[in-house]
């Protein structure tokens, strides 16, 4: 039963509450992350000093992990459902079963085949399915219960077998017909498929199998009428689960410390070069930096997370395939962003300016770039056939006006900087990678505050309306993660920045909160 997620599916956040945090230092002020923070409601208890954690404890926090996730699943993703997939018959578990239910079925068709009829398997099988049809019922319907168990009473059955007098498919119609009563209007076709099947074995495992899409039907319902009270209670749900966690298995905010830790000695180097350059710099006190930075610093630095061999922070595990996708969207957008600024410069803007020459040349460096987030995946030659694609198109677009088309110079020229995109240290790569930073974090100031969506920085107007939508889905997930977790980031950014020992000695002390 995977779970499935729309492209455009995060639930705006703004619509549970306004972030907790602010782009204002005065909301991340020293007073308010050197003070204890214990005695505020909205703060994470304190935990204990680290201990042996036992194994039931840790399957505990497992399972509190799981409800987390789940929760916060069906919350902010609208289009998220359960969804019955069987195995694949190709493989070793779809194998095993296939052949344990078909010998079932074959036992079952033999023994209804006997003379006189064995009834003992197919009893159990009306048991079961007695079961399943009373588990979809609501608690006030009574007289479709009572009549659901005493038809399908297995002592009235075993009574009927012993005079003869058992009617397998009058049974099996009768369960028909209850379905039909209880299914979603979307199971009328299966209903209307079980009528016209004539064998009663044959008829016996597609009962079984459509009662199986009824009960994804059943939680699938479940689930949309739940959505709504998790959505208003998210917020509270979420920070309480991990403080249960954190209760169970005190290194539950290891990583997060660590992400934080790296966010400052980033924010500490950026410092120390600014101060470098500028006069005076020699003999300047310890910068004191901004929590909310150092924040959102880290929340930026996910868009360029390795999410196959680094592990993220434990208070973004629920968020973590929606930013690995987020920052594969990104790195196709900032390709294209960079083919296009090498084709203006090479060919002339009046060229690219051209009405819908843009889109197109959009639209075939996103054709060949599909799939480029794949470990597979050749880049390089992909790039290579972008980079031909589009002297062609240019060429044909010069030869329509009467212009004379690019020579092969040229053409080799900017197939080859096409090319040059994925090198390391790639100047417009660079330039590009640094506008679409400084766009995301022009993004992080919280929903109160940010009146209307940034201006789209220089170099970026072929992928606005592509860079739009994935920054609000980004900043949607940053700040309903400030408001849940908010009270825990704060807790170790006060150890981090503002206790006296360095940064290195607060390791320790820090993963415990």
């Amino acid at each position: 039963m995977p779970l499935n997620d729309g492209q455009n599916s995060d639930f705006d956040s703004s619509r549970l509450s306004e972030s907790t945090a602010s782009s204002s230092d005065s909301e991340y002020s020293r007073q308010s992350f050197t003070s204890d923070s214990s005695s505020k409601p909205s703060s994470p208890a304190s935990t204990s000093p680290p201990k042996t954690v036992t194994f039931d404890e840790l399957m505990a926090a497992a399972r509190n992990l799981s409800n987390l996730t789940l929760a916060h699943e069906i919350a902010v993703n609208e289009n998220f459902h359960m969804e019955h997939v069987d195995l694949p018959r190709n493989s070793l578990e779809g194998r095993v079963k296939q052949i344990v239910h078909k010998a079932f079925w074959d036992l079952l068709e033999s023994e209804l085949n006997e003379d006189p009829p064995e009834y003992d398997h197919a009893i159990k099988l009306f048991e079961e399915i007695k079961e399943t049809l009373l588990s979809f019922l609501t608690p006030g319907a009574n007289r479709i219960r009572n009549q659901i168990c005493e038809v399908l009473d297995a002592d009235l059955l075993r009574q009927q077998v012993e005079h003869n007098a058992v009617d397998v498919l009058g049974l099996a119609n009768y369960v028909i017909n209850t379905m039909g009563k209880l299914c979603a209007p979307i199971r009328d076709d299966d209903i209307k498929q079980l009528k016209a099947t004539g064998n009663i074995v044959e008829l016996l495992r597609q009962i079984f199998h459509v009662l199986d899409l009824m009960k994804m039907d059943m939680v699938n319902y479940t689930i949309q009428n739940l959505r709504p009270q998790l959505q208003r209670n998210l917020v509270d749900y979420e920070r309480t689960k991990f403080q249960e966690i954190l209760e169970e298995t005190p290194s539950a905010l290891d990583l997060t410390t660590e992400w934080i830790k790296e966010s400052i000695k980033d924010e500490l180097l950026s410092v120390s070069c600014e101060t470098t350059s500028s006069p005076g710099a020699i003999g300047s006190s310890k910068p004191n930096l901004s929590p909310t930075l150092v924040l959102n610093n880290g929340y930026l630095k996910l868009l360029q997370w390795d999410y196959q061999k680094k592990a993220i922070p434990e208070t973004l595990v629920t968020d973590e395939v929606r930013l690995q996708k987020l920052k594969e969207k990104l790195n196709a957008l900032q390709i294209i962003a960079c083919v296009s600024l090498i084709t203006s410069n090479m060919v002339g803007a009046s060229i690219v300016s051209l009405p819908d020459f843009a889109d197109k040349l959009k639209r075939i460096s996103a054709v060949l770039l599909e799939g480029m987030n794949k470990e597979a995946f050749d880049l390089k030659e992909a790039l290579n056939a972008v980079g031909v694609q589009i002297c062609s198109e240019v060429n044909r677009s010069l030869s329509e006006r009467g212009f004379p088309t690019l020579n092969m110079e040229i053409q080799n020229s900017l197939i080859g900087q096409i090319c040059s995109i994925v090198e390391e240290d790639n100047p417009i790569s660079f330039l590009i990678d640094k506008r679409i930073q400084l766009y995301m974090k022009s993004l992080l100031t919280p929903p109160g505050i940010q009146k209307c969506m940034p201006t789209i920085p220089g170099g970026l107007a072929v992928i606005q309306a592509e860079i739009e939508s994935i920054g609000s889905q980004y900043a949607s997930i940053v700040n309903f993660n400030k408001q849940v977790y908010g009270p825990f980031y704060a807790n170790i950014l006060r150890k981090l920045l503002f206790s006296e020992a360095p940064i290195g000695k607060t390791e320790t002390e820090a993963s415990t909160n």
